[in-house]
């Protein structure tokens, strides 16, 4: 059963949320918690750098008196409105999320591009130490106007976002994850945070951007802004803002790869937890709206209006002019580029984990640290980008090249840097770049030996290592850029090295690398073979793409998990996975029922109900039915402590224990009991309760959801983890095996099932069978 968990969050709110009656059974993990900040509750999560209490959602649809008269009273037309409206907000969520994408690259392009124009122009002149001032202090400024974003207004809104979209999407809601707030800190912080040079993507923080656009539209109106349309409040309930959170991130993607399938698949595989056909109707829509608004306003650009904003606009790799024609010694190498991908992503969440842990500590100082921790991040990146160039040799330029070469005065491949007429820096040309440009450069094949060894190398230990130690900061901080950054060099790599004996160029290797290091650590297989397929507009890559992925992804899992999955349970998400834990066929689901059981009558005095959600914090009560009204006790379903509450305020109260069915459903109306959009729920603070009225009696029947999900005492665990899982539940009666007991045995929440609970109730179980 839940219990209250009261906190306060750094942040300055004082949450109140649920939490589970078995963490008081032992359980004590410290998801990036410090020694002496201990996490004693498997509720409580690291959001934003803050310890705030989590709850679960209600996904299951509820089957009371009241939604039944509604379903019932509902006319043809009404359900053609709320079929209208689901599609309707799938449109607005695709063309704001790809206008959101448009404008943060529009201003990701144009700030990075006056900042290495800039520089440029002083290291013309010679003018080197003025040229860094420049280059370092402009990166600075950037940095801590993200980090400052992420410190004071919205913390939840640091870091990549897919982990708590895809919590979420689980059935765990956590405090300010989607607030308007987030969105706003999520689309400035990122803009900030990437034109400031830092080795972070855009990409990831777009699918938590999208889910925030989806969150904010399927709010089901708000009395507070007088937004009370009827056809709005359809959408007051949990399961349909999933549904349109899903359809978000899948638009997020596509927004950020300009791949509508890769969108809808990423969903698919790594976001969502439950899917169904017309989910899937409806997340292919959205994707294929965002990629008819990008085309059209990357057509715009191309006639000049966007300032700085590259005419290929976004984040497209046309490497479509190569035709791969590979051999023995090909499919070798590629073999060989999915075993290193699968070992170097591997360690990279290794030390990913590490530094995200070492991060939450010093963020756990106060919201200036977190800043200072960014501005020291901002200038070794500087030191980095513009110190390593100087260490390597110039390069005489191409003759038969169509481009300029040098670049002089303006962003290009081939940077002019430190070196005389007619050479270029090659590790200038990659470093003091957009990460966008750089991977393009990386991905060309119109020169096989633009880039050294030597300069790879380099190139792929800076990416590796800044990659590493950048998220975990105060910023929004996307993980896809950094690894494909690293991973096309290194594929690079192996390109030169077996350019001699090889009949793919390093073009493809590099694709190839850049897919092998993405499998490697995000785990991914097919959604991540289709964005790269639809990022490079190569599809004969295909064959070769799949095999390194599936050799990448093989050889990382052996290791630990995927990236996501690490800072998942890192904030200590109460996530369940698909599949049961191999101990849980051991036990059965009265093995692990938390007590005391707290259940009402059909018909409760009102001093009782107020006494328990005072002193309790259960989210879920059991009903039981007792005589006069029945023969012997029976269960007539759970009531919520939100709808509870609603009743309460209402005082629709009687001095004896009757019936009184009939007259709430001509008082209230289900939308009544609907769930709180962005506006203020009723608390408890918000009852005003006589001493007289305590003694009187509420009938609940009419809110108790009658038809809820149970499975007997003697189940076995792993069955009903399972189960759980797959209904999308937030209770789960549990029933007696045998008769002559009571009715219910006790109530199955999320946290019953982690493996925290079940290993501290039985410590000496072996988790391997």
């Amino acid at each position: 059963m839940d219990h209250n968990v009261d906190i306060e969050c750094e942040g300055g709110e004082k949450m109140e949320r649920n939490g589970s009656a078995s963490d008081e059974r032992g359980m004590n993990r410290q998801p990036l918690l410090s020694k002496n900040r201990p996490n004693t509750s498997s509720q409580i999560a690291i959001v934003g750098s803050n310890i705030c209490p989590i709850e679960s959602l209600d996904y299951e649809i509820l089957e009371n008196d009241l939604f039944k008269q509604d379903w019932r009273s509902r006319k043809k037309v009404e359900i053609f409105q709320y079929v209208l409206m689901k599609w309707t907000l799938a449109l607005l969520i695709g063309l704001l999320t790809g206008l959101v994408a448009f404008s943060n690259n529009l201003g990701v392009e144009n700030i990075a591009g006056f900042k290495f124009l800039l520089t440029s122009r002083f290291m013309l002149q010679h003018r080197y130490i003025e040229a860094f001032g420049v280059f370092s202090g402009i990166n600075l400024v950037l940095a801590v106007l993200a980090a400052l974003l992420c410190a004071y207004i919205a913390p939840a809104a640091a870091g990549s976002g897919i982990p708590e979209v895809k919590a979420y999407l689980n059935g765990i809601d956590s405090h300010s994850i989607l607030a308007p707030s987030t969105l706003f800190v999520k689309i400035f912080g990122s803009i900030f945070g990437v034109a400031a040079g830092f080795v972070v993507g855009k990409e990831g923080p777009m699918v938590h951007t999208g889910a925030c656009i989806a969150n904010l539209l399927g709010q089901g109106g708000s009395r507070k802004y007088h937004l009370t349309w009827k056809w709005l409040r359809y959408f007051k309930n949990d399961r349909d803002r999933r549904d349109l959170i899903t359809c978000g991130s899948a638009a997020g993607v596509a927004a950020a790869f300009r791949a509508p399938v890769g969108g809808v698949l990423f969903a698919l595989e790594e976001a969502a937890s439950w899917w169904r056909s017309a989910l899937l109707w409806r997340t292919f829509f959205t994707t294929a709206v965002v990629a008819v608004v990008l085309r059209s306003l990357i057509g715009f650009c191309r006639t000049g209006k966007c300032g700085l904003f590259g005419e290929g606009g976004l984040i497209m790799f046309d490497i479509n002019s190569t035709i791969p024609d590979y051999n023995m010694v090909d499919l070798l190498a590629v073999i060989l580029i999915g075993v290193i991908g699968g070992l170097l992503g591997s360690l990279y969440n290794y030390f990913v984990d590490k530094v995200v842990r070492t991060y939450s500590y010093i963020n756990g100082k106060g919201p200036m640290v977190r800043v200072f921790l960014v501005a020291v991040i901002s200038l070794l990146t500087s030191c980095c980008a513009f110190g390593l160039p100087w260490f390597t040799n110039c390069v005489p330029c191409p003759v038969d090249l169509s481009i300029e070469c040098p670049t002089v005065g303006r962003n290009g491949s081939y940077k002019l840097f430190n070196c005389q007429s007619g050479y270029y820096n090659d590790l200038a040309s990659l470093l003091l770049n957009t990460n966008d440009d750089a991977i393009r450069s990386l991905f060309g094949s119109t020169n096989a030996n633009e880039f050294r060894i030597t300069t790879l190398f380099i190139f792929f230990l800076a990416m590796y290592i800044l990659g590493i130690i950048t998220y975990g900061i105060a910023i929004p901080s996307g993980l896809f850029i950094p690894v494909i950054l690293a991973g096309s060099s290194y594929g690079r790599l192996v390109g030169t090295l077996l350019v001699s004996i090889s009949n793919l160029d390093v073009g493809l290797f590099a694709l190839l690398g850049a897919a092998s290091f993405l499998g490697g650590t995000m785990r991914m297989t097919v959604s991540l073979c289709v964005i790269l397929l639809e990022l490079t507009n190569n599809l004969l890559m295909l064959p070769l793409m799949m095999l390194v992925l599936l050799i990448s992804k093989s050889v990382a899992d052996n290791f630990n998990k995927g990236v996501y999955d690490q800072i998942v349970r890192m904030k200590g998400l109460p996530f369940l996975e698909a599949h049961a834990e191999p101990y849980m066929r051991h036990l059965v689901a009265g093995d692990v029922v938390s007590g005391p059981l707290i259940s009402f009558s059909g018909v409760e005095k009102v001093g009782n109900i107020i006494h328990s959600l005072r002193w309790t914090s259960h989210n879920g009560f059991p009903v039981v039915d007792e005589p006069p009204f029945l023969e012997a006790p029976e269960l007539c379903g759970i009531v919520l402590r939100s709808h509870l509450i609603v009743l309460l305020k209402g005082k629709m109260f009687t001095k004896q224990r009757r019936l009184t069915g009939a007259e709430m459903l001509q008082r209230f109306h289900a939308f009544d009991f609907a769930k709180a959009g962005l506006g203020r729920g009723p608390k408890m603070e918000d009852l005003d309760i006589t001493p007289e009225e305590m003694e009187m009696y509420v009938d609940l029947h009419p809110i108790t959801n009658t038809s809820p999900y149970t499975v007997v005492e003697t189940m076995s665990l792993a069955k009903a983890a399972v189960a759980f899982r797959e209904l999308g539940l937030r209770h789960l009666c549990v029933v007696p095996k045998t008769p002559g007991r009571p009715p219910v045995v006790g109530i199955l929440t999320r946290h019953d099932f982690m493996p925290q609970h079940i290993l501290g109730l039985y410590p000496g179980i072996d988790k391997q069978k």
